[in-house]
């Protein structure tokens, strides 16, 4: 055991840095309750993988950066579609609406513009082939949703560098909050491992 690993570290909430993103949880929790609720699902079955954030500025990202350091473990920091990525592990996890989540994705500012800086999106992993992935995770929702014009629907295969796992994604939003799936976590694509 490294001297580093004896030292607890404090819980988020109580990092400065990471304020922001407490008061932010609240908001987050609400809208992903009302999504969760449209879809007509229940995450209690199912492993959310993590927890992401989205944020404008370069300058955000390396404060939230600095506040998921002084709490958590950096697991992995990578580029993906050209943004850098990192990814934290937390000894205490975040507990909301019932979910307890020790992984954060805390990507940097791209192209695209988020309407809100903060907490964005959870993932669910559903394990199984990655062809059908879409398929598996359609299943899962509602018809009502699934006709409802202002649910969208994405399918992107997101690849970081030195990556050789295949994880594609179906994303689901009412354009406020996001739920992804994947067939692997990202503990998994970190360690290139496959189940």
């Amino acid at each position: 055991m490294t001297p580093e690993s004896k030292v607890k570290k404090p819980n988020w909430q109580e990092i400065s840095q990471l304020t922001d993103l407490s008061e932010d949880l609240i908001r987050f929790s609400s809208l992903l309750a009302a999504l969760v609720h449209r879809l007509d699902m229940d995450l209690t079955g199912y492993y959310i993988d993590h927890i992401a954030l989205r944020c404008h500025q370069d300058v955000t990202a390396q404060r939230w950066f600095n506040g998921w350091q002084q709490c958590g473990h950096c697991l992995k920091q990578s580029v993906v579609n050209g943004r850098n990525i990192a990814l934290f592990t937390l000894p205490a996890p975040i507990e909301f609406s019932g979910l307890t989540i020790d992984c954060i994705e805390l990507p940097w500012p791209g192209q695209r513009r988020y309407p809100h800086e903060g907490w964005e999106h959870i993932e669910i992993v559903l394990p199984g082939p990655a062809p059908s992935l879409a398929q598996r995770a359609l299943a899962l929702l509602s018809d009502g949703a699934l006709a409802s014009p202002d649910i969208r629907i994405k399918h992107s295969a997101p690849q970081g560098e030195n990556e050789s796992l295949p994880n594609p994604t179906l994303a689901v939003t009412d354009g406020h909050v996001t739920i992804k799936f994947h067939p692997h976590s990202l503990r998994d694509i970190a360690g290139g491992q496959r189940h």
